[in-house]
């Protein structure tokens, strides 16, 4: 089992940056990706950014350039930098990790509240 606990959410203005951590715990051996997702209400929950541990990242279109996930491994936290946040980057933001395979294990945090406003 693999525990995820995220902080760093909250309400920030248009143009504005905000860091979210997550930080896991439990069977940390066993995970390869680590990764975030986010859910707009009314939508489908959808990748934003990951990060597997050899360290290959892979982005969502509308968070290249504008968000960079990274992870330090001694500490089993990822992070997620969010700069030039816009409106419509309003979601809950979810920590994932999936464990090395077969078989694969997903895991996911509780989500924390990511609101863009003025």
């Amino acid at each position: 089992q693999v525990q995820l606990v995220e902080s760093g959410g909250g309400l920030v203005q248009p143009g504005g940056s905000l860091r979210l951590s997550c930080a896991a715990s439990g069977n940390i051996f066993s995970i390869n990706t680590m990764g975030w997702y986010r859910q707009a209400p009314g939508k489908e929950r959808e990748l934003v950014a990951a990060i597997t541990s050899s360290g290959r990242i892979t982005y969502a279109d509308s968070a290249k350039g504008r968000f960079t996930i990274s992870r330090d491994n001694a500490k089993n936290t990822v992070y997620l930098q969010m700069n030039s946040l816009k409106p419509e980057d309003t979601a809950v933001y979810y920590c994932n990790s999936k464990t090395w395979g077969p078989p694969v294990y997903v895991y996911w945090g509780q989500g924390t509240q990511v609101t863009v406003s003025s």
